[in-house]
């Protein structure tokens, strides 16, 4: 003969502890996927539900209408970021982002003459103008979403620097490299690993010589440096693959090479990364 009160208490039990698992339950979802690299130079590309919004370390991103969206981190950027979703209810769900911190190549160059070390007075006017125009081409803030096709690398050649690579001239130090140099010879073709749209088109800068930035969307943009020629005008529509310029040795340079390099926003990011 079965206990009843046994039965009672399992059943009270029972009722409780659905009771508790309900409780406990969150009453909304927020769908959010992300893919991409968690370290130093890495980029995000996030998807949510349409008429969500995210913010980033308390920055509001820049959303597609489908609910697509990006940030990335710096060379040196911090390690633990948050990310908050929030849905047209005003409810919220906040995600701890964990990134890896990187060790880059250091060099120390003692004996450098100081004309090599910093640029004369007299261009000094010519370099502010430049990196006058460079933000302005970098500040474009588009709808684009070129990023989500497979990125492609704009030219054939072995890799002779790296992102995050930094040098001291006789103890000093110098502005890190932020792109991947591709070593190849001057006037090899430079395709468009991404499609987009020409932001600057400049046959020769201070530091950089002939110089293209393309806009991808959402505040990605592209740069390709040292070129000897120029073949795309500013406000240009680009397709992947195109021949936007070709590889030189024009600007700062020692020899022939493609200096590649991304932005999200102020952040500079490793090519090398967003080929993975």
């Amino acid at each position: 003969m079965l206990n009843q009160p046994l039965i009672h208490r399992a059943l009270w039990l029972s009722i409780i502890l659905s009771l508790f698992t309900f409780l406990i339950k969150p009453v909304f979802a927020i769908e959010l996927s992300l893919s991409g690299d968690y370290t130093q130079g890495g980029l995000i590309i996030g998807k949510t539900d349409e008429g969500n919004t995210v913010t980033f370390n308390g920055q509001q991103l820049q959303m597609s209408a489908k609910g697509d969206f990006i940030f990335g981190f710096g060379r040196d950027d911090k390690l633990e970021h948050v990310l908050e979703i929030t849905n047209s209810d005003k409810k919220s769900v906040k995600h701890m982002i964990n990134i890896a911190k990187r060790d880059y190549k250091i060099q120390r160059i003692e004996g450098v003459a100081k004309k090599y070390v910093s640029p004369p007075p007299e261009v000094l006017s010519r370099i502010k103008q430049d990196n006058i125009q460079i933000a302005n081409a970098r500040a474009v803030r588009s709808d684009r979403l070129d990023f989500l096709s497979p990125m492609l690398k704009p030219v054939k050649g072995p890799i002779s620097g790296v992102y995050g690579s930094q040098r001291y001239f006789n103890g000093e130090p110098k502005r890190p490299h932020y792109g991947l140099d591709i070593a190849a010879k001057t006037g090899t073709p430079v395709a468009a690993p991404l499609a987009g749209k020409v932001t600057l088109a400049h046959a020769d800068m201070y530091y950089s010589g002939g110089t293209i930035i393309i806009d991808h969307g959402l505040g990605l943009t592209s740069t390709y440096i040292h070129l000897s020629a120029v073949d795309v005008m500013e406000n240009q529509e680009i397709k992947q693959g195109q021949v936007i310029g070709k590889v030189g040795a024009t600007g700062r340079v020692t020899g022939p090479h493609l200096d590649w390099r991304f932005n999200w926003l102020d952040k500079r990011l490793d090519p090398a990364l967003l080929m993975n």
